[in-house]
């Protein structure tokens, strides 16, 4: 099913319905299968077409930690707060806050 999905997604990407939706929701599916790599990259596309997607960054933090690359999603979750506080998104701003300091919470 989510092979059908990504590969649908992908035959549009370079047309006329490109854009930021498009790259995000096939940013979203390659996490989902676990393309994480993949993902990060459809994902920066997607803030290629539009710099103030809050819930773009708030996926590209969570592809990045889960790549094992916790400084790369602290700077797009810090990014993401910018963007999404610039836009008005109040609840992607506190979500993405709390993912940091999670992050930044001292491990005992």
């Amino acid at each position: 099913m989510n092979a059908d999905l990504i590969a649908s997604l992908r035959k549009q990407c370079g047309g006329p319905r490109d854009g930021a939706l498009l790259r995000f929701s096939l940013g979203s599916a390659l996490l989902a299968d676990g393309d994480n790599g993949a993902a990060i990259d459809e994902l920066r596309r997607a803030l290629d077409f539009d710099p103030t997607y809050s819930a773009a960054w708030k996926l590209l933090g969570k592809a990045c930690l889960a790549s094992g690359n916790e400084a790369a999603a602290v700077d797009a979750w810090r990014s993401g707060i910018a963007a999404a506080a610039q836009r008005g998104d109040k609840q992607a701003e506190k979500e993405m806050g709390v993912f940091l300091r999670r992050l930044e919470k001292p491990q005992s």
